[in-house]
């Protein structure tokens, strides 16, 4: 036996093989629910204590950390926005209906849904070109979002239709929120923790990008915002999608005017509008670079 077939030869069994060979024992009396027989990491109401809150919050951030490293996740551009805004396909279904049924709140409703259905496109094309582009770059860069529906759905639909990966960071919610469907499998994780999730958002982020949203959204851009106001992260360029929303939705210059904010921290995002202005803005900021081996290529054959 060679010394490297011998380093690799392990010396115990492995949490797995004694897990699994626990089972294989026969019954007795320490099998029933109130035996503290079982091995702790596979005795789920021993782990679901109050007390191990500390453990459980330890594993929300190194499952993630861990997967994704494995699947060679370095660089993220992440994207927030509401989990309501439907695409086009959908308003224009909602506004039909309501029309036919004559139904004025249906019909406002629906009209509402129309007006906000281009920022699920923008979200869904602007996916697209970070997918279609970063396979140009000497880092790959790969679209997160929530994992939910909207804006998030949007987001991973336009990766996945753009034949790459995407990342979903699903959370526990009290009305069941499940991943939508274009999200990558082995890329979609489920959170407890909205403090942990936050944190993975921004772990391997080069951008943020922020589309109209409600509660949720706002907490994760003025989360990041504040982070990076602080110098607890590093900048990076956060875009946030419709100057119009997002200027009636929040008086920044009464924030400068009260001085509740210096007129510098107004520089720390940029208003666009469309998913080429956006990728044009980062190409620039960023500095984005080309694979080693694509360097010395003209441009025309990338």
């Amino acid at each position: 036996m060679s010394k490297q077939s011998r380093h690799k030869t392990r010396n115990f069994p492995t949490a797995e093989q004694d897990a699994n060979a626990g089972s294989t024992q026969p019954l007795s009396r320490y099998e029933g629910p109130e035996s503290s027989y079982r091995l702790a990491f596979t005795d789920t109401d021993f782990l679901l204590r109050e007390e191990m809150r500390p453990v459980r919050m330890q594993l929300e951030l190194l499952k993630p950390e861990m997967v994704q490293d494995e699947q060679g996740i370095e660089s993220t551009i992440v994207i927030f926005g509401s989990a309501r805004i439907v695409p086009l396909e959908t308003a224009q279904r909602l506004l039909d209906d309501a029309r036919s049924a004559n139904d004025d709140t249906a019909l406002a409703m629906a009209e509402r849904h129309m007006a906000m259905s281009h920022y699920y496109e923008e979200a869904r094309r602007f996916a697209a070109l970070v997918t279609r582009n970063s396979a140009q770059l000497a880092t790959p860069i790969y679209v997160v979002t929530g994992g939910g529906p909207g804006i998030m759905e949007a987001g991973n639909r336009g990766a996945f239709e753009a034949g790459g990966k995407s990342i979903g960071l699903n959370i526990v919610l009290q009305h069941e929120q499940a991943p939508n469907p274009y999200i990558t499998p082995e890329l979609c994780f489920q959170f407890h923790y909205f403090g942990l999730r936050k944190m993975h958002f921004l772990m391997r982020s080069v951008a943020l990008v922020c589309f109209p949203g409600g509660f949720g959204t706002l907490d994760e851009m003025f989360e990041a915002l504040t982070l990076i106001q602080t110098g607890k992260s590093r900048r990076r360029p956060v875009l946030l999608f419709g100057r119009e929303f997002w200027t009636k939705l929040i008086n920044f210059e009464q924030l400068v005017e009260t001085g509740m904010i210096s007129a510098l921290d107004l520089q720390l995002f940029r208003f666009v509008e469309t998913a080429e202005e956006a990728w044009s803005h980062l190409e620039a900021e960023v500095g984005f670079e080309l694979r080693e081996s694509d360097k010395d290529l003209p441009v025309a054959d990338l």
